[in-house]
């Protein structure tokens, strides 16, 4: 993978507007929970890219160093040979100044090189050093939203569970709702109100009976004071005489008191 493919897909990822992408979603929570794959995976890839970027960015980092390190040494070389060309030059000794003024040129020559490998390898790094820095940025986004994503799934997760719990619980009120009825509390309620009516019923239907009972004792005691006065005619006892007999639903003297007596005036 090239370091601007790299670049391109970590910038896009980073930018990605997760709002949108859950707007054209049939099932956000299902959505998101395969964002957060591909996130976390684009994120341990892009990882490995940049580390390897960043690799490739300390050898030449290294390189240049080596280059510029080498530079000054070989300058160094150059100084001390020239320095002893001119001082065996100052004792005669033409042959060894010459030599090592020719080791001093090699020397230039080599600082030269060095030098030139350092500026050139200078923009490549500088480049690279840009790479790396937008890269690490671009990655640090990408966790940003990988956190966004899972928070935002994390609370999609929370709402759902909500709104399942508030349903079963209308669900639930509205399967005990005794002003419904169609609900198992009111079908109970109306047995219950049948059963309280056949009870009042048959009180009703019993006290009817009591009265009938009450009203043939009644009939019976007439039947009794006829029967007693038509056999007190026969007798030969006279009208008033009759009717000065006690009735049969009269009270008795009770023993140790004395009767009553009718006067005729």
């Amino acid at each position: 993978m090239s370091k601007q493919s790299i670049f391109g897909r970590v910038t896009q990822l980073a930018r990605a507007n997760i709002n949108a992408i859950l707007d054209q979603a049939e099932d956000p929570q299902k959505m998101l929970d395969q964002l957060v794959r591909d996130y976390t995976d684009n994120i341990a890839e892009a990882e490995k890219s940049i580390a390897t970027t960043i690799g490739n960015l300390r050898m030449q980092e290294a390189d240049y160093q080596e280059d510029v390190r080498a530079a000054g040494e070989w300058g160094q070389k150059a100084l001390a040979a020239s320095q002893e060309a001119d001082r065996m030059r100052g004792t005669g000794d033409t042959g060894g100044a010459d030599k090592f003024d020719n080791l001093a040129k090699v020397a230039l020559e080599r600082q030269m090189q060095s030098e030139k490998e350092a500026r050139t390898a200078e923009p490549a790094i500088m480049s690279q050093r840009e790479v790396v820095d937008k890269l690490k940025t671009g990655l640090d986004q990408m966790k940003e939203k990988l956190n966004e994503l899972r928070n935002k799934r994390d609370e999609l997760i929370s709402r759902a569970k909500t709104a399942e719990a508030q349903t079963q619980v209308q669900d639930a009120i509205k399967s005990i709702d005794i002003m419904d009825p169609t609900s198992e509390v009111s079908r109970f309620e109306e047995k219950i109100k049948r059963e309280e009516a056949k009870v009042i019923g048959a009180q009703e239907l019993a006290a009817s009976s009591l009265d009938a009972q009450f009203q043939n004792l009644q009939n019976v005691e007439v039947k009794t004071e006829v029967e007693a006065r038509l056999a007190a005619l026969k007798a030969g006892k006279t009208a008033d005489n009759v009717t000065a007999l006690p009735s049969a639903n009269q009270q008795q003297p009770q023993s140790g008191q004395a009767p009553s007596t009718s006067y005729n005036q």
